[in-house]
């Protein structure tokens, strides 16, 4: 299949990213969400990365504004898949809220067209039922701040079909990643079976009280040479995400709603990480980039 014309539904950080890099390299890109407010935030976060992709990869202004120019914006779900060859999930970490999300699209969405899901911490096969389409069906997984992390985990299930893994392998080439095929499900992929256990770790000595943020940022950073500690990565992907993950996992184990309940004080104040402003640290000067940070 020759991916054209791509919807991304789900507009939060990571959405607003993928539309934008996809739309960066010529495709035409749909974003969808599920009400206005919502759209207005989109619009205002890709406007936004005009900005770094000026800096970080020295893009010109022309070349950002004509990404924005394939960019469309939907709160109808059937207007927004209508005619895409590939539809990118990047809605909450909630099992219920994506299986309902599937069986809604499917319904919808033309019966050639590929689902691809951005979850970090599912499985696609946990999925792949709701979405009618299970050989159309696999994960498509990239990290924050694309631009630069230009990585793309693709993980098929034992039923998606040899045709749509190569189809969306060559999709992620074409959008300038680095295209990282799974052969076989492996629950956090390649990337977050290395880094999540990281910041789990750090959040646990945290919330037991061992050290403050700061310092355990300090002592990786200093220890490994690494450019950012796991609060600063947090910031990255922003504490939603993570909190979802630990209260998902709270049900009888005290350590992980402890760490969903110190996540909810920080998102409770508006501090949900570098989109915000605020987060463990506050930017555009964030303390961990200060020379004296590491003495």
């Amino acid at each position: 299949m020759n991916i054209k014309t791509v919807t991304v539904c789900g507009s939060g950080v990571l959405g607003s990213q993928i539309a934008f890099q996809t739309a960066f390299h010529g495709f035409d890109v749909r974003v969808y969400d599920i009400d206005d407010e919502a759209i207005a935030r989109a619009r205002a976060t890709v406007q936004g990365l005009q900005g770094r992709y000026q800096q970080d990869l020295q893009a010109t202004p022309e070349q950002t504004q004509a990404a924005l120019a394939r960019l469309a914006f939907f709160t109808d779900l059937a207007e927004a898949v209508r005619g895409a060859e590939l539809v990118i999930e990047a809605i909450p970490e909630v099992l219920d809220i994506k299986r309902d999300f599937y069986r809604k699209l499917g319904q919808v969405a033309d019966p050639d067209t590929i689902f691809a899901t951005n979850t970090s911490t599912l499985l696609p096969s946990e999925l792949m039922e709701a979405t009618g389409r299970p050989g159309k069906f696999l994960a498509l997984h990239f990290a924050n701040q694309i631009w630069v992390n230009n990585t793309a985990e693709i993980m098929r299930t034992p039923r998606t079909d040899d045709a749509v893994f190569d189809t969306v392998v060559q999709f992620a080439r074409d959008i300038g990643m680095v295209a990282l095929p799974l052969h076989k499900e492996q629950a956090g992929y390649i990337l977050n079976t290395l880094l999540v256990p990281l910041l789990g770790a750090a959040l646990e000595l945290v919330v037991k009280g061992v050290a403050d943020p700061q310092t355990v940022d300090k002592t990786w950073m200093v220890a490994t040479g690494a450019p950012r500690g796991p609060f600063a990565i947090l910031d990255v992907i922003g504490l939603t995400t993570p909190y979802n993950i630990n209260l998902a996992a709270s049900q009888g184990d005290p350590g992980r709603a402890a760490v969903a309940q110190y996540l909810k004080h920080y998102i409770d104040q508006g501090k949900l990480g570098v989109a915000a402003g605020e987060g463990f640290y506050t930017y555009p000067d964030p303390a961990y980039l200060r020379e004296e940070f590491l003495k």
